[in-house]
């Protein structure tokens, strides 16, 4: 296992992420946006260890990308239903995101130890997703329903 890492916590905000400067945009008030963000934070040393050719590095990479995008994208669109397909993208991003942690594991290229606490923030993060989705629709089957 070469290419083990173990970054302090998804929860330790990198201090560049959170200038002290008003927000220019709508979503960068959003906090399941701010959490995105201090997760692809927590994520960039890990994704530095790992061989450049392994699949699921590319794919933490993209998924990681995905939902802060998404976010900015879906919070800029004038209707529900438009905002509502961005927010299930950055949802769909975030299981996979959680996904690739698990294969890390089953690789053994990452420690049980590391992955846990950042899949308990991804949680958070999807659960707040959840949250803007239900805002956002009223006619969708909703998990946990």
């Amino acid at each position: 296992m070469n290419a083990v890492v173990n970054p302090a916590s998804p929860l330790n905000p990198n201090p560049n992420l959170t200038p002290n400067r008003k927000p220019c945009f709508d979503h960068e008030k959003l906090e399941v946006y701010k959490e995105s963000l201090k997760f692809v934070a927590w994520l960039e040393p890990l994704l530095q260890k790992l061989p450049k050719s392994s699949a699921v590095r590319g794919q933490l990479d993209r998924a990681s990308t995905s939902i802060a995008l998404n976010l900015a994208e879906g919070n800029g669109k004038y209707t529900s239903s438009d905002r509502c397909r961005f927010f299930d993208n950055s949802r769909g991003s975030a299981l996979e995101w959680a996904a690739a942690l698990d294969v890390l594991v089953a690789k053994g290229l990452c420690e049980l130890a590391t992955v846990s606490p950042a899949k308990e923030q991804l949680r958070a993060i999807v659960s707040m997703l959840v949250g803007l989705i239900k805002a956002n629709s009223d006619y969708r089957l909703h998990e946990g329903d």
